[in-house]
């Protein structure tokens, strides 16, 4: 193991069944968030674009539910640094429930300016979902962390294969409540988050964080103080929280402009919309199946090593999509897996590495600014992507994600040597 994990410390009533029960409680908060996630997802800019006739409000919708999670992440932090981790994510899962019932009332109504307000607190439930994998950290022994938090990530799949099948049928529920057809998909959001909000408010005791700070406070006698700076200046006096914030950023950044724009192109080669399904579909395994895999070799390897890795994959998948033609679908799907497996081990080694960088005290912060600046960096991306193709096509488009790629592999490579000479 290198020196990325420190070595694992004994305190007072740690036990393994207690980590092992605030993991389970999470995942079962993660599938359920997730089947409400991933319906958003699926339907919201369809269902926009629907009721104001026009595709630039469809795609302001899923702007809308990113502007939300960038917005909740910050509050979702504070909370959990002052309170504790069960109150923050019961206040992120809690707002999604209400921006998903907002949905079910503009669809109702058939207003499509309440519904892009309504899909901001929606957003909230996906902060939720991210806060929750460092949730998972708290209690974990420094070995351990990643494969914790990649479990944690890894029970989204659940969650976003199951949503948006379930639609169809919501939709016949809702008809038979006497709601409109579309509103069903929204209904079932409201009820999954809100079950995950129940679940972490029943099951996360006692509150992972706050139980860490106790055991801190008792092994070094003096009890962690909230925080009085802010999240940016804990950050700046730890280089590899800075590496692992910018790791996560550009990663996330490169995935969204890649695989937002990768449908329109398939499209303009006359691909049907099952076949720009799979390859989507092939990409969010890509995400998420193997995060377990990464979180193992994150422990056993290091959190540097296995960000090459995802380093590597990124810049293998623009090379592979950059000169794939619109009609060859199956050498996308080849790009856009590799895609989604850099993504997955950006995001799992980058928030191990945080987490071991920052103190107690300061984490939670922390973490919060890191999901912020991974979801801004995410719109960035998909706005960027799209100037991209407009001016220079796919192809510079792919081969600009893979020179990205090529930098953070060299930032994160001087990174590692810098840290092994330390």
């Amino acid at each position: 193991m290198t020196d990325d994990v420190a070595a694992p410390t004994t305190t007072p009533g740690r036990t393994s069944d207690l980590q092992r029960r605030v993991v389970g409680v999470l995942v079962v908060a993660q599938v359920l968030g997730g089947v409400g996630v991933s319906t958003g997802i699926a339907l919201a800019s369809l269902s926009a674009a629907e009721l104001s006739g026009s595709d630039v409000v469809g795609g302001a919708a899923l702007t809308a539910m990113v502007v939300g999670t960038a917005l909740a992440a910050l509050p979702v932090a504070r909370l959990a640094t002052r309170s504790g981790r069960r109150p923050a994510l019961v206040l992120g899962y809690g707002a999604g429930a209400a921006g998903a019932a907002g949905a079910v009332g503009a669809l109702s109504i058939g207003s499509w300016p309440l519904l892009l307000v309504a899909l901001v607190p929606f957003g909230a439930a996906s902060a939720a979902g991210l806060a929750a994998r460092f949730a998972a950290t708290d209690l974990a022994d420094p070995g351990s962390r990643a494969r914790s938090l990649a479990l944690v990530v890894w029970a989204v799949t659940v969650g976003a294969v199951a949503g948006p099948n379930l639609a169809g049928p919501m939709q016949g529920l809702a008809r038979a409540l006497g709601l409109v057809a579309q509103s069903g998909p929204f209904l079932l959001a409201a009820v999954a988050f809100a079950a995950a909000a129940a679940v972490v408010a029943a099951g996360l005791r006692p509150d992972p964080l706050v139980l860490a700070r106790e055991r801190e406070a008792a092994v070094t006698a003096t009890v962690p103080a909230a925080p009085a700076r802010s999240a940016w200046s804990a950050a700046r006096e730890h280089p590899a929280a800075l590496l692992a914030i910018g790791a996560i950023a550009v990663s996330h950044l490169l995935m969204v402009g890649l695989m937002s724009l990768t449908p329109v192109h398939m499209h303009h080669g006359g691909a049907t919309v099952s076949v720009v399904g799979l390859v989507i579909s092939l990409h969010v395994a890509g995400m998420y199946v193997l995060s377990p895999v990464f979180g193992v070799l994150a422990d056993r390897w290091g959190r540097r090593p296995v960000l090459v890795v995802g380093a590597v994959l990124l810049v293998t998948a623009g090379l592979v999509a950059a000169p794939a033609a619109p009609t060859d679908p199956a050498m996308l799907a080849v790009g856009l897996v590799a895609l989604g497996l850099g993504w997955s081990a950006a995001l799992v080694a980058g928030s191990a590495l945080l987490t071991d960088a920052v103190p107690l005290a300061d984490r939670a912060q922390v973490q919060g600014l890191s999901d912020v600046t991974m979801n801004v960096a995410g719109a960035a991306g998909g706005v960027l992507a799209g100037v991209v193709v407009a001016v220079a096509g796919f192809g510079a488009l792919g081969f600009g994600v893979a020179a990205v790629a090529v930098a953070l592999l060299g930032v994160v490579v001087v990174g590692a040597r810098a840290g092994a000479r330390a």
